[in-house]
C-alpha cells in the first residue's frame, strides 16, 4: 500500500467512512474500496450502509443513486465532473412523450440513468437483473430506456412480451464490432469470449458467455477454461486478473476503457475525505419520486 493509499485508508475509519469503487475504476482505487463492485451491488450496499458517509468511486448517476437511498446521509463523488454519455441520452421528456404514446407500457429504467429519468419511471434494473425484472411485470408492454443493445438483448429472452426501446447506448461497448471479436479470436483461439449486453446483437451472437460485470467474473473464476476474452470495460480485465493470476485474461479492444470511469484519482478521494467536497445534493421531491424505482428494483 502506497504512503497515499494508506492516508486515505487511515481518514476513512477516522471518518466512518464507506468507500464503493465500481469495476471500472483503476487498480489503486479499487485496493482501498471496501467493496468493489457492479452499480447493482453498489445500489445494495449503499441501501444497507450503517456509516453516514458514503463515498462513490465511480460517474454521477451511482452517486445520485447512492443519495437517493439514502437521503439523509453525506454521499461524496470524488470526480465531479464524471458523467455517463449513456444517461446523457435521455431526459424526462423524452419518457413522458413514450408515455402519451404507449399509455398501457410500464417504464423499466436502466440504472445508467439520470434521477430525474428514475423519478418519471416505474421500476430501474441494471445489467444482472434486467431480464428478470421485465419478466416480473404484469405489463405486456415495455418501456426500456435508455439502452437500446440491452434492451434487444432482454427482448430475446422475454418472447411474451413487446419492449420498445430508446435510441440510448453504451459509447464503450457499442462501438465493438465484429473485426475485434475475429481478431481477439485469431490472437487467442483457445480463450473463452465473455460479453457484456451492452454490446450490439452482432457481437452477442459471436460470444461464449453474455453477463453483467459481475457474471462475467463468476464465470471467468468458476470456469476450468485457462483463457478469457474479456468484452468490457478494462478495468474488469485488471480485476479478475489479480484474482485469478493463474489464468491468462484478454481485453476484447484495447478501446475498452471508459473515460468517465478513469477521471477519479486517488488524490480526489483524499480530498474529499477531507474537505467534504463533492457532496451529491437533490431535491427531497426527485429523490421521493426517484427512490420508488430503485426500491423496487432491489425488492425484486
Amino acid at each position: 500500500m502506497t504512503g497515499l493509499q494508506q492516508k486515505i485508508t487511515d481518514f476513512k475509519n477516522d471518518k466512518n467512512a464507506l468507500i464503493l469503487a465500481h469495476y471500472y475504476q483503476t487498480k489503486d482505487i479499487q485496493e482501498i474500496a471496501d467493496h468493489v463492485c457492479d452499480s447493482f451491488e453498489m445500489a445494495r450496499l449503499a441501501h444497507s450502509a450503517v456509516q453516514e458517509l458514503l463515498i462513490i468511486c465511480g460517474v454521477h448517476f451511482m452517486a445520485e443513486s447512492a443519495k437517493i437511498l439514502n437521503p439523509d446521509k453525506t454521499v461524496l463523488l470524488p470526480s465531479p465532473d464524471a458523467g455517463c454519455p449513456m444517461a446523457d441520452m435521455i431526459v424526462p421528456g423524452d419518457v413522458i412523450k413514450l408515455r402519451e404514446r404507449y399509455p398501457d407500457a410500464a417504464v423499466v429504467c436502466y440504472v445508467n440513468s439520470s434521477a430525474a429519468v428514475k423519478a418519471v419511471s416505474d421500476i430501474c434494473c441494471t445489467s444482472s437483473s434486467a431480464e428478470r425484472i421485465v419478466q416480473s411485470l404484469p405489463e405486456k408492454q415495455i418501456i426500456f430506456i435508455p439502452d437500446r443493445n440491452l434492451g434487444a438483448y432482454v427482448a430475446s429472452k422475454v418472447r411474451d412480451k413487446e419492449l420498445i426501446f430508446h435510441e440510448g447506448w453504451c459509447p464503450v461497448h457499442d462501438c465493438v464490432g465484429v473485426s475485434d471479436v475475429l481478431a481477439a479470436r485469431t490472437a487467442h483461439p483457445e480463450a473463452m469470449l465473455l460479453v457484456h449486453p451492452e454490446c450490439r446483437g452482432y457481437v452477442l451472437e459471436l460470444a461464449d458467455f453474455i453477463g453483467s460485470t459481475s457474471e462475467i467474473i463468476r464465470k471467468a473464476l468458476d470456469s476450468s477454461s485457462p483463457e478469457f476474452i474479456i468484452g468490457t470495460e478494462y478495468g474488469v480485465t485488471e480485476h479478475i486478473a489479480a484474482l485469478a493470476p493463474e489464468k491468462r485474461f484478454f481485453p476484447l479492444t484495447s478501446d475498452f476503457i471508459c473515460t468517465d470511469m478513469k477521471k477519479t484519482q486517488l488524490s480526489d478521494i483524499l480530498v474529499s475525505l477531507e474537505s467534504g467536497r463533492y457532496e451529491m445534493s437533490i431535491s427531497p421531491d426527485e429523490i421521493n419520486a426517484a427512490r420508488r424505482s430503485l426500491e423496487r428494483m432491489i425488492a425484486v
